[in-house]
């Protein structure tokens, strides 16, 4: 039986569809869950995608971090289930304290929609487990407030433990701090990323396949672990 992945529908969401489809390209079942839900049906993995969760009001991801689904996906995270937040879903992440850091705008104050080179820098997270280490991803980039930020202390303690996933392999063009384009709980379990792997599953719709290495890297590990 295929590892089931839920893939959470926020009003404002936009890139559900994709991760959905992602999912299924990588041999998963794709479970639609609804920002209302407070049960998650048994799934094995969550993919909180992209889009403009409640329109961004208050900040990006604030008041999606605090809707229903949410509650059981935070609990669901600290006894181990795979996370997996994507842009807008990064934000929500951080919001709801799973992943640390914030999201903010881009420097320069503008929308950025390019295709850009990520370096993978962990490999052992349930993600990316995978991926080669050092290998050099292309995913696009969709966001106007996806400029990584945190305080010395937490940048330090995340380049120490192993815990910034992706890295822009040219300088981040949102000015992101230390070039981070994702991080991972201490467990490696939650990971977050701006860039959008659901993108480029396909190279008839995106600049190749590179994305879909996240989505059978954890219906790999799921299966391992059954």
């Amino acid at each position: 039986m295929s590892a089931r992945v839920g893939v959470i529908t926020f009003p404002g969401t936009l890139d559900d569809v994709d991760a959905a489809r992602a999912v299924r390209y990588a041999g998963g079942e794709a479970v639609s869950l609804w920002h209302r839900d407070t049960d998650l049906q048994g799934v094995d993995a969550v993919v909180v995608p992209g889009g403009f969760s409640y329109g961004d009001y208050l900040r990006a991801g604030a008041i999606a971090a605090r809707s229903p689904v949410m509650g059981p996906v935070v609990e669901a995270a600290h006894r181990g289930l795979p996370v997996l937040g994507i842009c807008n879903g990064f934000q929500i992440l951080c919001e709801a304290e799973l992943l640390p850091g914030a999201l903010v705008r881009n420097a320069g104050l503008r929308f950025i929609c390019r295709e850009v080179r990520l370096r993978v820098e962990n490999s052992t997270t349930a993600w990316t487990s995978g991926i080669a280490a050092g290998a050099e991803i292309t995913v696009p980039l969709k966001s106007g407030e996806g400029r990584f930020v945190a305080d010395d202390d937490t940048l330090a303690r995340l380049e120490d433990e192993g815990r910034v996933v992706f890295r822009y392999a040219d300088p981040a063009p949102n000015g992101a701090l230390h070039d981070v384009a994702g991080v991972c709980s201490d467990d490696g379990r939650v990971v977050g990323l701006m860039p959008h792997p659901e993108h480029a599953i396909d190279p008839l719709t995106g600049p190749g396949t590179d994305g879909l290495g996240l989505f059978t890297s954890v219906l790999a590990r799921l299966t391992a672990a059954a």
